[in-house]
């Protein structure tokens, strides 16, 4: 830079300072996609004033001096950062003034930018119907509280989700897709519904077989062995996070590959479990409400379901038809229901499930189909999960006393004593410094998230008293 003209343009190495590159011009973007002109920003500044000089000396009126100073002060802050360097911290917050929208008026989106004969396809609509209806009240709940303390104007009510009705003015023809329809879906079609429960593999869904609660324990291992050694896979779905803890850790007592997946877990994790559970390296998956929509595992021959019989939301007739669901990628996909009772969900869901098989079973017979095994290629995110944990191998073999945690040792890091745990972190604290300084920063971010679980788990020893 020579004052305000620029001079050169140059690439640099970020370490050494060396000049990689001479380059005649470079494109840089915006860092927000909040951008507007300078006589947009000027007007939109003009009404922001214009809107705190009535709120303020509301918020006084009520008593709220404390809040109206603080909306001032905010306000002030954040008019000052819109003018000297034009934007803000939380800018979206004013976007009804720099849109030039009217109070209560819908926020642009997407679905303005499309031609008025578009189609539009809900999957899993059961799901995601109430969503779409539920994030402007979402949205307006957290807004309204930082308007009435203070922290916001209520202009940044407007910076919101489309309301239910505005996303209806703004779609057109739409097919809803779900295994299990939702009240909506149902009622606007008023019961013209398109049913597609045919396979072209010609697989049926599964069998349902109701089991006693009585000994459902010991059953479920019984069951659990013959499909290890068919090579088979077994999911198991609970009610609570504890009895999923419990059941996980005594199937682990009685030699059962088995792992438990949570909300805890993050998704790319996730996805890598299921990809194990899949190539064979552990049989039983225990988990409670994430195996149900999407999940399509051909390797999985039976679902169990304990305490099929508690009514709820986890044990609803959609709920219970969506966790069926998960055996029927099998050609010998079975469902066994633990319950004391017949509820009235589980009926639904039993006579649903039945209808839908007696009519694959009927169009195979009359077809000469039998059913084929779904092929799924393996491969999905987790591949580059494979790759980058290559990179970070190739680096750890490069360093004298690289360490990296293998992936059994993560799986049971409360085996570990505190000390060598805090070793390791030390270890791991220092290979993350040095790839960061040979430039491999995905490799420290790698490291870095190990350092965190570890850190995490010392914690918790330390709160339990083990340290």
């Amino acid at each position: 830079m020579f004052g305000d003209d620029v001079d050169r343009l140059m690439s640099l190495h970020p370490v050494t300072g060396e000049i990689l590159t001479d380059d005649s011009e470079i494109y840089i973007f915006p860092a927000s996609h909040y951008t507007a002109g300078p006589e947009r920003m000027n007007r939109a500044i003009s009404a922001i004033e214009a809107e705190v000089a009535v709120r303020v000396p509301e918020l006084e009126g009520q008593g709220k001096l404390l809040e109206a100073q603080r909306l001032k002060m905010r306000t002030s802050y954040d008019i000052e950062m819109m003018q000297n360097l034009g934007f803000c911290s939380g800018i979206e917050n004013y976007s009804r003034h720099i849109d030039g929208r009217d109070p209560g008026s819908a926020p642009n989106c997407l679905l303005d930018y499309f031609p008025e004969d578009f189609l539009l396809v809900i999957d899993e609509s059961h799901v995601t119907v109430p969503q779409i209806g539920a994030m402007y009240e979402g949205d307006a709940s957290r807004k309204r509280t930082l308007v009435e303390h203070g922290f916001r104007l209520p202009s940044a009510m407007d910076n919101r989700p489309l309301k239910w009705p505005e996303f209806l003015d703004r779609v057109g023809q739409t097919v809803y897709l779900s295994a299990t329809p939702g009240p909506y879906e149902l009622g606007v079609v008023e019961g013209d519904v398109v049913e597609q429960v045919i396979r072209p593999t010609g697989l049926v869904d599964p069998e349902i077989i109701v089991k006693p609660t009585a000994g459902q324990i010991d059953d479920l291992i019984h069951e659990i062995r013959i499909r290890a050694e068919n090579g088979t896979r077994v999911l198991v779905t609970t009610l609570t996070k504890k009895m999923s803890e419990d059941l996980t850790d005594y199937l682990l007592e009685q030699g059962i590959r088995v792992r438990y997946l949570h909300s805890e877990i993050d998704t790319l994790r996730r996805v890598e479990l299921l990809r194990e559970l899949r190539l064979g390296e552990y049989d039983v998956l225990v988990g409670i409400n994430l195996l149900r929509e999407g999940l399509d595992l051909p390797e999985v021959s039976l679902v169990s379901i304990l305490d099929a019989d508690k009514e709820g939301f986890l044990r609803s007739h959609r709920s219970l038809i969506q966790t069926i669901g998960r055996a029927a990628r099998n050609v010998s996909g079975e469902v066994h229901m633990y319950a004391d009772k017949i509820t009235e969900s589980m009926r639904v869901a039993i006579d649903e499930t039945n209808r839908r098989r007696a009519k694959q079973v009927a169009y195979n017979l009359e077809h000469g189909l039998d059913p084929q095994p779904l092929r799924k290629k393996i491969a999905d995110i987790t591949d580059l999960i494979s790759r980058e944990d290559d990179d970070t191998e190739l680096f750890m073999a490069e360093q004298k006393s690289g360490v990296r945690i293998p992936t059994s040792v993560r799986e049971n890091l409360r085996s570990i004593p505190a000390r060598d745990l805090g070793d390791l972190i030390d270890q791991l604290s220092e290979q993350m410094r040095t790839a960061a300084s040979e430039l491999q920063f995905e490799v420290a971010a790698r490291l870095r998230d190990e350092i965190h679980e570890l850190k995490k788990e010392l914690r918790q020893m330390s709160q339990a008293g083990h340290v």
